[in-house]
């Protein structure tokens, strides 16, 4: 079974260019990421991964500077929490575009 999740996700590298990709608000790709869980755990930890990806990798996240350390951090629809180094750069981007330099605890972006 793992090998048929594998192949598919190739396949899906392959046929599917990546500006028609959609954009992952984490560091590394959700099919990224699912390739490496199942090459490494195996195929149900690779559809969990999928899960977790599917329902948390969308709309619904709010990111906002952590008002004690002054790192970026990201809220998942599930209410987990990113640190800065999990979150896209495109998103952190956007995020520091809207908010320059001046950020503060109330700095928040809501993507609904």
């Amino acid at each position: 079974m793992r090998f048929f999740l594998l192949i598919a996700i190739k396949i899906y590298w392959k046929v599917t260019p990546k500006s028609k990709r959609g954009s992952c608000i984490f560091r590394k790709s959700c099919s990224g990421f699912v390739f490496e869980q199942t090459s490494q755990n195996g195929f149900w930890a690779g559809i969990k991964a999928f899960g977790f990806r599917f329902e948390n990798c969308r709309h619904g996240f709010t990111i906002f500077t952590n008002p004690i350390d002054d790192s970026l951090q990201l809220i998942l629809p599930n209410n987990e929490v990113l640190d800065e180094e999990l979150i896209a750069l495109h998103v952190i981007a956007a995020y520091r575009k809207t908010n320059p330099k001046k950020m503060n605890s109330l700095s928040t972006m809501k993507i609904n």
